[in-house]
This record gives structure tokens, sequence and C-alpha cells, in this order.
């Protein structure tokens, strides 16, 4: 199968390559949405307890130490504490949108990827037919040979194009959903940490 694609031109060739980037990408990426995961619960549970103590520094270098989108927003209102309930939702609502901007722009390769794959893959059709019409109006007579010299990079460009375009949908779809999951956890956690600031958790600290 990748003699078949290999062999078929430089199209293919590029097509393939997209794709092996597109597969080291998701990888990365995934790595990247494992990371942001973080049981939030827990997390604003053990903030809590630290402002609940008075201590809003040791909550806020929690924050920093955990590297996820919940915890940044949380410190972001734990920055924000003495403010008023509508500053406060507006500071936390503020950065939980920056928080998801950040990773939708992370993703935002893979959509691109499947619609330049196919494009890719139907210029290097095109090639592969000119090839052969140039065979054919050709004064030599012309063999299978010459035929199959352009068949096979039309053939192997557009199967590359939409194999490459698949793999980058299924990849997006996958990232997408985790993402998804992120953000839910995001408004739970925003939701939960104003409760927590509300209830009056770090005053002391203030």
């Amino acid at each position: 199968m990748t003699a078949f694609f290999l062999e078929g031109g430089v199209v293919p060739a590029v097509i393939c390559l997209l794709g092996v980037a597109t597969l080291l990408l998701f990888f990365t990426r995934l790595a990247d949405l494992r990371r942001a995961h973080v049981d939030w619960a827990d997390f604003i549970r053990g903030v809590g307890n630290v402002l609940a103590k008075g201590n809003a520094d040791e909550a806020l270098a929690i924050c920093e130490d955990a590297p996820s989108p919940v915890a940044r927003v949380v410190s972001a209102a734990v920055s924000h504490r003495a403010d008023d309930a509508a500053s406060l939702r507006d500071v936390v609502a503020s950065a939980s949108r920056a928080e998801v901007r950040r990773y939708t722009r992370r993703l935002a390769a893979f959509p691109v990827v499947a619609q330049v794959a196919p494009l890719l893959g139907l210029f290097g059709t095109v090639l592969g037919f000119a090839k052969m019409l140039l065979a054919l109006k050709s004064a030599a007579p012309v063999t299978r040979v010459d035929l199959l010299a352009g068949l096979a990079p039309a053939l192997s460009a557009a199967a590359a194009g939409l194999l490459v375009a698949v793999v980058a949908h299924v990849a997006h779809a996958l990232l997408r959903a985790r993402l998804d999951r992120i953000v839910s956890e995001l408004d739970a956690a925003a939701d939960e940490i104003r409760a927590v600031l509300s209830s009056g958790a770090g005053e002391s600290g203030r």
C-alpha cells in the first residue's frame, strides 16, 4: 500500500508526508488535552480549604503548580476574590473563554488538513490524466506502460488525499470531544469557585 502511494509521484508522496505530520500532531494535541484534564472538584476543594485558613498566596501557588485550564481559571478567581459578585463572574467567564480559545486554536490545523488533502489529491489526479493525454497525443505508439505511467499517480493521489482527509476528520472529532469535556469541566469549576469565594472563603487573606 505504501509503495502504491510513493510510486505514484511527488504529489502522493507530499500527501503521505502531510498524513504523517497530522498523526504526529494528533498525538501531541492528545497529550496536551490529557494533561489539561484534572479532577476539578477535588482541586477546588483543596483550594477552598487553603482559602478557608486565610492562605490566599498558598492557594495561588497551588494553582500555578497545576498546569491545567481549571487551575488558571481558579487562579484568576482567587486573584480577584475581593471584587463584587458581578465583577468576579466577568473575570471568571473571561478566563474560561481564554482557555477555550487557547485549546481551540491548537486544533485548527486538522480542519485545514481535511480540506487541503483532497484538493492536493485532485491536483495529483489532474496531473496524472494530463500525462496520459500527452502520451495519447504523441506520434509514437502508446503502450500500456505509457497509460499506467499517468494512471498510477492519478489514482494514488486521489486515494492518498481522501485517506489523509478521513484521518484528519477523525482526529479532529476525537480531540474535539475531549475539548468539549474540558469546557464542561471549566463551566462547573467556574460555578464552584465563585460559590466558594461567595461563601466568604479567603476573606481573611484579602
